[in-house]
Parts: C-alpha cells; structure tokens; sequence
C-alpha cells in the first residue's frame, strides 16, 4: 500500500511564496527601470537646430527621449551614435511619443546653423533633433548627465582656422516621462538599437 507523501503546512506555505514571488518578479521585471539620474532638480535652456528655445527636461515630460550625445567635428564614433539614434526610431516605427536628441557638447562649434547642416546630412525625422547651447550651461548639462571629454589635439592651420579634436563619453541614454534618466548603453556599438527598442517596447506598449 502506498502511503502518500505528506509536506508540512508550513513548508507548503513557504513553497507556495516562493512560487507566487517567482510570478510577480517575471511580470514586473521588465518595469523595473532604477533612476539613474532624476533630472527634475535642473533647468537647462538650449537651442535646437533652427534657434528656437528648448528647455530640457521641461520641455519634454510626459514623452520619453532618447538622448545621444555628439559634436559634429567628430572623426569617428559620433557619426556612429547618430546613425544608432535614427535606427532606434525607425525600428520603432517613428513614435510619436518618443522624442530623439543628439546634444552637441562643443557648443563653440556646433551652432544651430552647423546643427541644422548635420541634421540635413542624415536626413532624419522631425522627431530628431540636435541641440547646443552657452558653453557653461552645456557644460553644466554635461555633468549632470556624466559626459566627460577632453582635449586629444589642437592646431593652427596655415590659413589660420584653429581645428581640434575631443575624447569623450560614448553613451546613449533614455529619459522617462518623469523627467528621470532610467536606461544607460555604450551610443556607438551597432547592438545597441535592439537592446534599447526592446526596453522602450516593454515601457511604452
């Protein structure tokens, strides 16, 4: 005769939490974003590429963005993160509750008007846009967001125009509609659209 296998109460209580904690971890994993950085405690007034006034995040709350961050000068990765940026919006399927950014952090340089070039050159939506702004607020946005560059190289051509070049933070972000940074990657690596259309797919839907 078979004698059946009896569980304690409590052990079958305890099982029964595990089980039921598995359950909501799995449906709640994907909402689960940490702040990174809450952007509400600063103001940043800054031009777009056709002049106007932006305020970040104001401007903005209520829509999540994606932010990227380049200068126009740039040889290498800045192109790269650009790209990445109009890949993100298209494999969405250009959202209208989603705005992009590509925040220039060389302010000297990259006027509205150089801006409006760049944006011209890549051909993208009127969702993306390229903001600058006065050197000391877009070096204060800069570290409030952990962009860091510096300096590689400077020169005098013999015409007298002055070219230098900048190592800086590879990163590309997503802000909330709270005004809150809550997604973090490298901006150039080419699988970085996917991962970040799959967080914004899990946010949005």
């Amino acid at each position: 005769m078979n004698t059946p296998i009896k569980i304690p109460i409590k052990s079958s209580v305890i099982l029964w939490l595990v089980l039921l904690s598995l359950v909501f971890t799995q449906s709640t994993c994907m909402d689960d974003y940490k702040v990174i950085e809450d952007m509400n405690d600063t103001s940043f007034e800054l031009l777009n590429q056709d002049s106007i006034k932006v305020r970040f995040p104001e401007d903005f709350r209520g829509q999540y963005v994606v932010l990227g961050f380049v200068y126009t000068n740039c040889p290498d990765i800045c192109p790269l993160i650009t790209q990445n940026l109009i890949k993100i919006q298209k494999d969405l399927g250009y959202p209208d509750n989603v705005q992009f950014l590509g925040i220039s952090f060389d302010p000297k340089r990259d006027t509205p008007d150089v801006l409006h070039r760049y944006k011209e050159v890549f051909k993208v939506n009127e969702n993306v846009n390229f903001l600058t702004g006065e050197p000391i607020i877009v070096q204060n946005f800069m570290d409030s967001v952990r962009v860091r560059t510096q300096e590689s190289m400077r020169k005098i051509t013999e015409s007298g125009k002055e070219i230098y070049f900048l190592n800086h933070s590879d990163k590309i972000m997503v802000m909330n509609t709270k005004g809150e940074i809550i997604i973090e990657y490298g901006g150039s690596m080419p699988s970085i659209p996917s991962l970040i259309v799959q967080d914004l797919q899990s946010l949005i839907q």
